[in-house]
């Protein structure tokens, strides 16, 4: 039974795409294709991130993490973090298990917000590309709207969120590591 309901929303979607399978067949086999499609990229993803987050989690102390981009840590923190998001590659959902890992090594709240706001908007990669089919003056422009956007949304997030919820996000990330 658990395991049913830990992958419910699994379960959920493979029946949906079936029964489109079953009353609309060519729009199951598009549904099929694309699921696929994106079964195969998340699984070229996926093994690479874990493989890089077992090394930071080794190779890297709590003590040198919470130094560098701790509650501590102040403006460099923040920069270390936004470079960090920026020079990561992949798709945004290979950025939260990093997250939870830098949060689990006693990073602050604010500065893994950041990382996670570097991470969907200013990777170098999506810059380069932006710069050479827009234009580098709408790319630096984006860009340097974002940098204090990134900063204002992660510290205003970190200040609203109560303590209770704060404990729930470090708490639930504990107990996904044990």
């Amino acid at each position: 039974m658990e395991l049913i309901k830990r992958y419910r929303t699994f379960i959920s979607l493979a029946v949906i795409n079936a029964l489109i399978v079953v009353l609309y067949p060519s729009i199951g086999q598009k549904s099929l294709k694309i699921t696929w499609s994106n079964t195969l990229e998340m699984l070229s993803v996926i093994p690479p991130v874990f493989i890089l987050l077992g090394l930071l989690d080794v190779w890297v102390e709590r003590e040198t993490m919470m130094k560098l981009i701790g509650d501590r840590s102040g403006f460099l923190g923040g920069t270390i973090a936004f470079f960090l998001g920026s020079a990561a590659a992949g798709p945004l959902y290979a950025a939260f298990p990093i997250a939870g890992v830098l949060l689990k090594k006693g990073s602050s709240f604010s500065n893994v917000l950041i990382f996670i706001g570097a991470w969907s908007t200013t990777k170098i990669p999506m810059l380069l590309f932006e710069a050479s089919a827009i234009g580098w003056k709408f790319m630096l422009t984006r860009f340097i709207v974002n940098i204090p956007g990134i900063v204002l949304i992660a510290y205003l997030t970190a200040k609203l969120l109560t303590e209770k919820d704060k404990k729930l996000i470090y708490d639930n990330i504990r107990s996904k590591n044990k």
